[in-house]
């Protein structure tokens, strides 16, 4: 059987429909339906069981007792909100949470994949390589993902099944409804676009022009790939950057959409002051260390991938059907 954790959720959803895409079904869904709109992200996907997120963790505990032979366990699973501000919480979701998975990966000899991210850069003065020198995170939940992969590094020495940490960019595609305010700006944008007709982008700060802010845009498919890829390389361990190695502008991104659209404009609006010192202006996935454990394939073009994902809003409202 194969877990994946946050599998009602955005990636952890598309990594499912993935694995049935394969022929596989003898899987493991763990959540937490608090949220019940997520419910919708697991309409028409095909797996054995399903738990909630504390009930799992407690089997864990006891070993694994009930659960059955798991094959792999790819921990997507997370509080992901950037603006959350209550650090306990933060940490005992997202750190303790992650540790006690791992080390009953490591006892058992289960492999284990995490979702890390790339907001452990900070405003990447050092550059976006996977390494301790360029990461300064800016909030705490970036501080939580940065504290797991520090952990990973302490225990890689001893790790013999594979250990694999993605740092996701910024991703976007189907299945991300539920996710409001930390939806993607993709998502955002062709809202606002349906709504009235009007794109709302930040103004210029620190040093970019209005909308010129750059970020790495990664398609979900693309990140699902990479998962199935060390998947199928058990033998490759340690974190990765989960990215497309080019920055695209917001403003990029708007257009991209108005033109899919065939209408629309963009907008302005003055920087919120709630996200000063907490905001990346720049990122861009340094490829080198992915590519070196054989990693070849280009990821899609953002124009290609916001128009598929535009397709699939329009025909199905973003969801899998």
């Amino acid at each position: 059987m194969i877990v994946v954790t946050g599998g009602a959720g955005f990636i952890g959803s598309n990594l499912i429909k993935a694995l049935n895409d394969t022929g596989i079904n003898d899987i493991l869904v763990v959540d937490h339906l608090k949220n019940s709109a997520k419910m919708e992200n697991l309409r028409g996907l095909q797996f054995a069981d399903y738990q909630d997120k504390v009930r799992f963790l407690l089997r864990i505990e006891q070993g694994g007792a009930g659960i059955g032979p798991i094959a792999a366990i790819f921990h997507i699973g997370a509080c992901s909100d950037t603006m959350e501000v209550d650090g306990s919480y933060m940490l005992e979701n997202n750190y303790e949470y992650s540790k006690i998975l791992l080390n009953h990966c490591l006892t058992k000899g289960i492999p284990f994949q995490y979702a890390s991210s790339a907001s452990v850069y900070g405003k990447g003065e050092n550059g976006f390589h996977e390494k301790s020198v360029c990461e300064y995170p800016l909030n705490i939940y970036a501080y939580s993902k940065y504290l797991f992969d520090n952990y990973v590094r302490h225990l890689k020495p001893q790790t013999g099944s594979q250990v694999v940490g993605l740092r996701y960019f910024n991703v976007f595609g189907p299945q991300e409804n539920h996710k409001g305010q930390m939806a993607s700006i993709v998502f955002k944008l062709y809202s606002q676009l349906q709504k009235d007709g009007v794109a709302r982008l930040f103004a210029g700060m620190d040093g970019y022009g209005d909308g010129e802010q750059r970020r790495d845009f990664i398609y979900v498919k693309d990140v699902v790939r990479l998962h199935l890829f060390f998947w199928e390389n058990p033998h490759i361990h340690g974190v990765f950057n989960c990215g497309t190695g080019k920055a695209n502008t917001f403003n990029a991104v708007a257009r991209s959409i108005i033109a899919r659209l065939g209408r629309g404009r963009i907008e302005y609006a003055s920087f919120p002051a709630a996200l000063a010192g907490k905001y990346q202006s720049f990122t861009e996935a340094d490829l080198t260390r992915l590519r070196s454990v054989g990693w070849g394939e280009e990821f899609m073009s953002l124009t290609s991938a916001i128009s598929e994902y535009c397709d699939c809003l329009e025909q199905t409202n973003g969801y899998f059907r």
